[in-house]
């Protein structure tokens, strides 16, 4: 022991580097332990979850804060020290600093929240984690059709908030807007198939309806954005091959894909009850005559 503390007091530079050490153990394991405490006696997940990424950055910039004084010395050198560091490591960690800023806009600004749908970089699917680094998403899509997930968990760099668009499908908002089309055949009653497609989808769609409209309400407070129509609407194009009816509603941003297959299931059961009045059309080819073909064949 003597001869460990000789050395250490004759190596004045390697000393400091291990209490410097020692000392960023003891914060992280601090931080560790409150954080498996928080787990264990808060019941409420999303208190729970921020309450343990809240003690993480402060871990951080305790961390950092006692870097800067530790080996500078004086507390009062720290803005220096913070113009010296970052000069020196601005372009070799530029992309982690930047990441390390974007977690922190994220939580501050509320880009999204843990349980949010967004689409960022091109990748779409539900945030399951935000940490000091990365976003985690449970990926949606990809070789899987519509909002179903593909079963990959993707982590994204925070630092993508600040390089391109963000889609959030579920913040201050949490409906959007889907639309599918209706082939008719020609020689249908069209009054008959409007009529039924605005019931099934009105009375399908009355409860997303009714949910949207006071949620609209206060996005239209909120930001500068005209008062659009939540309720079901249908337009219809004629064209070379049937009369094309499109179908336009709000629906809850989880339920796309289920509501779509319950109003065609419905809408299809309505026609085949018109007993012919109104026929799904398809596209067809009718062969009005075959055409003679004479072949010669010469004898040599």
């Amino acid at each position: 022991m003597e001869n460990i503390q000789q050395w250490l007091t004759n190596n004045p530079i390697l000393s400091n580097i291990i209490r410097y050490i020692l000392i960023v153990m003891v914060i992280l394991v601090v931080i560790y332990y409150i954080r498996k405490g928080l787990k264990r006696h808060l019941p409420n997940s999303t208190i729970r979850y921020k309450s343990q990424k809240g003690i993480e950055i402060f871990g951080y910039i305790l961390i950092i804060i006692l870097s800067f004084s530790y080996f500078t010395g004086n507390i009062k050198d720290f803005t220096i020290a913070i113009g010296l560091f970052s000069a020196s490591i601005a372009f070799t960690l530029q992309e982690l600093i930047l990441s390390i800023a974007g977690s922190l806009y994220i939580f501050i600004v509320k880009v999204y929240t843990p349980g949010d749908r967004i689409e960022i970089n091109g990748i779409k699917g539900d945030v399951i984690d935000v940490d000091s680094i990365y976003t985690t998403l449970m990926e949606i899509g990809q070789w899987v059709e519509s909002d179903n997930y593909s079963g990959r968990i993707v982590k994204l760099s925070n630092a993508f908030v600040f390089k391109g668009p963000i889609y959030n499908y579920s913040q201050d908002f949490p409906f959007i807007w889907d639309q599918f089309n209706l082939p008719i055949r020609y020689g249908s009653d069209m009054e008959l198939a409007k009529s039924i497609v605005l019931k099934i989808a009105s009375e399908t769609l009355l409860d997303y309806t009714k949910a949207s409209k006071s949620q609209w309400e206060s996005v239209v407070k909120k930001y500068y954005i005209e008062d659009a129509e939540v309720e079901s609407t249908l337009a219809i194009t004629l064209t070379d091959n049937w009369a094309e009816f499109n179908i336009r509603y709000i629906v809850d941003y989880k339920k796309r894909r289920y509501t779509k297959n319950l109003l065609s299931e419905r809408i299809h059961k309505a026609f085949e009850q018109t007993n012919g009045k109104v026929v799904l059309a398809s596209s067809t080819v009718e062969l009005i005559k075959i055409p003679s073909l004479n072949v010669a064949v010469n004898k040599g």
